[in-house]
């Protein structure tokens, strides 16, 4: 980890920043996570602090393509060429655009309350966010500050993938960043804690800045709970014994049972990561490696998908004794081959399982089982992964559950491209969060 949380990341990123002193300088933080790290440069400059919200619009049929961005105070700036391209109609994009305009607004109030924002006319804006994944967001905002007026934008964050500066382009007149891994994956991973940052969160720092209060010395802004267990576990299987790693925050909602792919295990970097998502969003999870030492052995083992969705049951009965877990609604994560052994397990009728969800897997190989599935299942798939897409479309049409598919752009199989893990993570954890809450009745 480079850094120990946003805080820290914050404060090492205004020593960058010092050329700034004395200028006329407002620095805008990107809600959530950015206004922490905003916080502290803010403080450190002597600089008013402020969120700068921003909506994207997306293309009607395909959201997660922008075709332009909103701020506050009336600002949109578009992409004329994608908006052509795609043949919006000034009707549709008014459409997008009242819709988007309403949250905007309503996450700006939400933030700053009664308070008018920070005027940047003939100001210096800095831009900061907690790091760059695709940078489509921090563009934008750097696009709508100069829309307010701002004489120049400053782009400044602690961490990014190599080359995101031709990801911004001339949408800011000065990059900072303070590293740029070879191996990046997700902002995540480069910070010991990146907990959720939420909107309480975001209102104090806003309103302690405005007292002359730093980020570092606000009381109560920071909602850090450590996890009740968080620990190394032997898991019963049947016969068998594994090896695993259960997480428990305070109060979960519920806990995710993880299947990796072949040739993973519990230490998986990909499915460790979605975790740490989760467990940010208050949901427990569990990490199991799926066969035993001797038993990977024989590589028909790691494709017989029965057998592991035959462990992954006796897994959950294993789970759901463990203390703290009564009452718990239990949801499957499947990366690879082990979304096929979650949703043939989510078939079984004593299951009981609240939600599934595959990341880039092979549901296809759960074969007549598909039909069977009743929990809620979500199916991400990234949109350079060509032949497991289609898998995934078919499959698709043979669950009789709520189901969804979701396609991350420009993610191949693995996910490895810059921010893209990120945005499954999210995505998960989104499906996850509110039906395994609805589903859970925790005992005690």
């Amino acid at each position: 980890m480079m850094f120990v949380d946003r805080v820290d990341a914050g404060r090492r990123l205004a020593a960058r920043l010092e050329h700034l002193r004395g200028a006329p300088v407002v620095v805008l933080g990107l809600p959530r996570g950015g206004v922490p790290v905003a916080g502290e440069v803010a403080a450190a400059l002597g600089a008013p602090l402020d969120v700068i919200v921003v909506r994207k619009l997306g293309v009607p049929f395909q959201p997660e393509l922008a075709m332009g961005a909103i701020g506050e105070g009336g600002v949109r700036v578009l992409n004329a060429q994608i908006v052509r391209m795609a043949g919006v109609s000034e009707g549709e994009l008014a459409t997008v655009e009242a819709r988007e305009r309403a949250e905007l607004d309503r996450r700006a109030r939400r933030f700053r309350g009664d308070r008018p924002p920070v005027q940047l006319a003939g100001r210096t804006a800095v831009v900061v966010d907690d790091g760059i994944a695709t940078g489509s967001t921090a563009r934008a905002a750097c696009q709508v500050a100069r829309a307010q007026g701002a004489a120049k934008v400053v782009l400044a964050v602690p961490v990014a993938p190599p080359g995101w500066q031709a990801r911004i382009g001339p949408d800011a007149d000065e990059l900072i960043c303070l590293a740029t891994p070879a191996m990046f994956f997700a902002i995540g991973q480069f910070y010991d804690d990146f907990s959720q940052t939420t909107d309480e969160e975001v209102s104090a720092c806003l309103e302690r800045a405005a007292d002359g209060v730093p980020v570092s010395a606000m009381t109560g802004a920071r909602v850090d709970d450590p996890p009740t267990r968080d620990e190394e576990v032997e898991v019963e299987a049947g016969l068998v014994r594994l090896g695993g790693h259960l997480t428990l925050p305070e109060h979960a909602v519920g806990v995710v049972v993880f299947a990796h792919g072949s040739g993973s295990s519990r230490h998986s970097p990909r499915n460790r990561y979605v975790a740490g998502v989760l467990n940010a969003a208050g949901i427990g999870t569990l990490l199991f490696d799926l066969l035993t030492v001797d038993e990977e052995l024989d590589r028909a083992n790691v494709f017989d998908v029965r057998l592991l969705a035959r462990r992954l049951l006796d897994v959950t009965r294993w789970l759901r004794a463990q203390p703290g877990c009564a009452g718990l609604s239990v949801g499957y994560f499947g990366a690879s081959t082990g979304a096929a052994a979650a949703l043939w397990a989510a078939a079984e009728p004593d299951a009981d399982v609240a939600a599934v969800v595959s990341r880039g897997g092979r549901p296809d190989l759960a074969g007549s089982r598909l039909a069977e599935v009743t929990a809620p299942t979500l199916l991400i798939v990234g949109g350079w992964d060509d032949v497991v897409l289609d898998l995934n479309r078919q499959a698709e049409a043979s669950l009789r559950c709520e189901s969804r598919l979701v396609v991350v752009p420009g993610a191949t199989h693995l996910f490895e491209e810059p921010g893209t893990l990120q945005a499954a993570a999210e995505t998960a954890r989104d499906w996850f969060i509110g039906r395994l809450a609805a589903a859970s009745h925790p005992v005690g």
